[in-house]
């Protein structure tokens, strides 16, 4: 089931992400859709504070894959300029792994990513406000968005 939070501020943005970074576990998927400057990289600093990231982390649009190390590894994947690339890119060897994976335009890759993972997209409702729309795919992301849901009702 769909559950959607409003944002108002690029810090509740950012908040909401390590809200979501502190339910995460290895192995996790988190993928991102959303306009260009939706505020999926912001999401994603918000996810890596919470994992203990100290690096700054930004957009991987040129590299398509930056990697972290915090409590867990979280790995970083921009797939948006993968559009019509159907060759192997190696990458199902990390969505098998025990790192946490967040990827931005995921649509690109579609085709090899696993069916149990927590799809998010972010619409813009103005300037600084924004729409998370979650739809969990697997029990253990239903829990999570459950979770999500419930801690952002009590503390805002």
């Amino acid at each position: 089931m769909n559950k959607i939070i409003e944002i108002q501020s690029l810090q509740e943005t950012i908040d909401l992400g390590k809200k979501l970074g502190r339910l995460l576990r290895p192995g996790m998927m988190i993928t991102l859709n959303g306009d260009l400057g939706a505020g999926k990289t912001t999401f994603t600093k918000g996810i890596g504070q919470a994992l203990g990231i100290e690096r700054v982390i930004n957009s991987p649009t040129f590299t398509i894959l930056k990697q972290y190390q915090g409590i867990y590894q979280l790995s970083h994947f921009d797939a948006y300029r993968l559009e019509g690339q159907s060759d192997d890119l190696g990458f199902e060897e990390i969505f098998d792994s025990d790192d946490i994976c967040v990827i931005e335009w995921p649509e690109f890759i579609e085709d090899i990513l696993p069916e149990n993972r927590l799809d998010i997209t972010i619409l813009r409702q103005g300037p600084q406000q924004r729409q998370f729309v979650f739809r969990p795919n697997g029990n253990i992301y239903e829990d999570i968005v459950g979770e999500l849901t419930n801690e952002n009702n009590r503390h805002g």
